[in-house]
């Protein structure tokens, strides 16, 4: 129990997952987090996607797409499924108003930008490269400082650090290509306590509702525990590499229900004197392979530019364009950056991504 100068509690909030058996934290308010005044449904949030459309690779290009604006007016869902949404988003405003996601985490890939994370658990600064997680039901706004590129993930699950390379306690083992000293949390901690209407946009059961509560809602003084948001860069991702080729799950970075979360980044190639840099034709039997480019020249790949996306459906195979094989006979090291999401239920194409797409993409596989 804490009381304030005046004699009056603060009041305690548990914030836990998986029926408290799983990560919470306590978190100490100003006023009742449950006092809104008015509550009303906006609409629907989830897309319209596309029906028996033939089976194959895609290709988008989202820095085709031109819808700009907040952190959650810009938002274009591409693709998804019932595991997750992903959409980028241009943000190219301040957010005036809140918003929680009651469905699930979110991730939030910065591809360039810099600006803060205005959240409940306390602000975060956010530059390229950043990995935000955002755990479920935080309430949180985006100021963007500079113009802001992002890939976003919306779970329906909670997403965590890669469980094969955590012991039993939940620390990253030393084999992990990242450790806890990578991570960052809130860095500062600010408290309102002006009363007055603040709207709350809350995403939950397929739909976003009005919030209006009759205080600021980042009104928390204090908190402790082991859900909150956090960040981790892509730079510090240590690429584990070998004499042959090692197989896609050595880049993973995180997991949710589902689907995976890879990060590829500058590291040497195979080394063996024999080996070939490009990767094997391969058949993702039991999984869809989603490619977010995010710099540099892709080995594998012709035709794709920064912001692209590719999808590779399961089913059929795919693998490096014709001649890249063997142009990447000799070659070192790679300088690509990229973020890939594997999910192990196909993922369905949003309607709208057509008018983005370059639609020759299953084609060029073709040789001359």
């Amino acid at each position: 129990m804490f009381k304030k100068e005046d004699g009056t509690l603060y009041r305690e909030q548990v914030m836990g997952t998986k029926g408290f058996s799983g990560t919470q934290s306590i978190l100490y308010h100003h006023y009742l987090p449950t006092e809104v005044v008015k509550s009303t449904v906006i609409g629907s949030y989830l897309p319209e996607y596309e029906q028996d459309e033939s089976l194959s690779h895609r290709h988008l290009m989202t820095e085709d797409i031109t819808k700009v604006g907040n952190a959650l007016a810009a938002r274009e869902y591409l693709l998804g499924n019932n595991d997750l949404l992903i959409a980028t988003a241009f943000v190219t405003e301040e957010m005036t108003n809140y918003y929680r996601n009651g469905d699930g985490d979110e991730m939030l890939y910065i591809h360039y930008g810099s600006g803060k994370v205005e959240t409940m658990f306390g602000t975060i600064s956010y530059r390229p490269g950043d990995y935000v997680i955002i755990p479920i039901g935080t309430i949180y706004r985006i100021l963007p400082e500079q113009d802001t590129k992002m890939l976003l993930v919306e779970s329906f699950s909670q997403i965590t650090t890669p469980r094969r390379y955590r012991n039993e306690y939940g620390q990253l083992l030393e084999h992990s290509p990242f450790c806890e000293r990578d991570i960052r949390g809130p860095e500062e901690l600010v408290t309102y306590t002006d009363r007055g209407e603040h709207e709350v946009i809350t995403k939950s059961r397929g739909l976003l509702h009005s919030h209006l509560l009759n205080h600021h809602p980042l009104d928390v003084v204090g908190w402790d525990g082991y859900l909150y948001p956090w960040v981790f860069n892509i730079e510090d991702f240590e690429p584990i590499t070998g004499r042959i080729h090692q197989p896609p799950p050595v880049h993973q970075t995180f997991e949710g229900h589902n689907f995976v979360v890879c990060s590829f980044v500058p590291r040497l190639y195979d080394y063996h004197p024999e080996a070939i840099p490009a990767p094997y034709y391969h058949s993702n039997v039991n999984s869809d392979e989603l490619l977010y480019y995010v710099e540099g020249n892709f080995m594998s790949r012709k035709g794709i530019k920064r912001g692209s996306i590719t999808l590779h459906p399961s089913g059929i195979p795919h693998g490096p364009h014709p001649g890249t094989t063997e142009a990447s006979i000799g070659k070192k090291e790679t300088l690509e950056l990229a973020v890939m999401i594997d999910t192990f239920k196909p993922l369905k194409v949003v309607k709208k991504a057509s008018e983005i797409e370059d639609k020759n993409y299953m084609y060029t596989w073709i040789e001359n």
